[in-house]
């Protein structure tokens, strides 16, 4: 299989992170294959690259200058401040952008006509490699290119390529999607806790509920309302329990939580950069 080739990461945030310790805990590269730029200020984020071994810089331009793949991973509002000081660098460079908002148009006309560019939408638990990745080709991104992003991104969890125009909707639920279930499992495990249990075991078993629960939906090949009936017993806990979250108007808070990140998604997208 082709080598990787050494990536870099422009910005140092908690996604940028979680894919970098992904991508070496899955064996994919050796942390001498990435290098990151980071504000100087942020000394946190330095100090998490450098103990996984990652040579961490202060500058956008020499990352770009050795890596062969390019991660646009600051926050949106300082995208075209970095990408206009590496126009001048990013001919023949594959670029991916996990910067929420900024389209395919707007990053291909920011760097030089011979860059690749390809959007991607990884979440954080690709930090454990249970990541849930999509991406986007832009206009000269080739079959390869799709194909390496793949491979770095089932590198850390699961990867679908969309269309542009889901990335919203995507952003909302898988990128999201993490601190909704994070609430949830503290949830479960408060009322373990209030009827009795201790607290660290509460936490075990709702997350590894949740775990397994996931799983189900993935490899069963049933439908999740079929996999809820197949828990609820007539007039059993599983009914009261659902009866309560009904009532509780649980479905409307959780679909309502993803219409209401869609629609902030959108506004971003909106607005110029």
């Amino acid at each position: 299989m082709a080598a990787i080739g050494k990536i870099g990461f422009l910005g140092g945030g908690n996604m940028a992170k979680a894919l970098a310790k992904g991508f070496i805990a899955a064996g994919l590269t050796k942390p001498s294959g990435v290098i990151a730029s980071v504000h100087p200020a942020d000394k946190i984020s330095q100090q998490s690259f450098q103990g996984l071994g990652i040579e961490t810089l202060v500058e956008n331009a020499p990352v770009v200058e050795q890596s062969k793949i390019v991660f646009i991973s600051v926050k949106p509002q300082v995208v075209p401040q970095v990408l206009s000081e590496i126009k001048d660098l990013s001919a023949n460079k594959l670029f991916l952008s996990v910067a929420m908002g900024i389209t395919l148009k707007t990053l291909e006309s920011s760097l030089s006509a011979d860059s690749r560019v390809i959007r991607v939408m990884p979440n954080t638990p690709a930090l454990v490699c249970s990541g849930c990745s999509v991406f986007v080709r832009g206009k000269l991104a080739n079959d390869a290119d799709a194909q390496i992003t793949k491979r770095l991104l089932e590198a850390v969890g699961t990867c679908e390529q969309v269309d542009e125009s889901q990335l919203d909707i995507v952003t909302a639920l898988s990128g999201s999607g993490p601190a909704y279930v994070f609430v949830m499992i503290e949830a479960l495990a408060d009322g373990a806790v209030r009827m009795g249990m201790p607290r660290d075991m509460a936490y075990r078993l709702a997350a590894q509920t949740v775990l397994g629960s996931g799983h189900m939906v993935r490899e069963c090949n049933t439908h999740p309302g079929q996999l809820k009936d197949n828990v609820t017993s007539p007039a059993g806990s599983t009914a009261a329990a659902l009866k309560h979250l009904e009532q509780s108007g649980f479905r409307a808070a959780v679909a309502g939580a993803v219409e209401a990140a869609t629609l902030r998604c959108r506004e971003i997208s909106s607005k110029p950069t």
